[in-house]
């Protein structure tokens, strides 16, 4: 399956490059467009899940990497999901 990396940058200007290990992740976030906090969240919980399930399908155990990058995002949206203004930005995609 092809794996790809991509990076954001979180409301407080840091920056984080994040795993997929499908390029479904780029029918969900797009580069250069800026997301709310909760809508990241959302959109980053559907494509993950999604590659996670598209690794189960192939080799028959879900993604534990995607599995554990999606409680890193939902770890790090958490604090900002009561900012009115937050939001997360997609910088870049970078195929692995």
């Amino acid at each position: 399956m092809p794996e790809i990396n991509f990076k954001i940058q979180w409301p407080n200007g840091q920056q984080e490059i994040c795993y997929s290990p499908s390029l479904v992740v780029q029918k969900y976030l797009q580069v250069g467009e800026t997301y709310s906090v909760s809508e990241f969240l959302a959109r980053s919980r559907t494509a993950l899940t999604i590659a996670s399930d598209r690794v189960q399908a192939k080799y028959g155990f879900p993604c534990s990497r995607a599995l554990n990058q999606l409680s890193r995002i939902e770890a790090t949206a958490a604090p900002y999901l009561e900012m009115p203004n937050g939001t997360v930005m997609v910088l870049q995609f970078e195929p692995i």
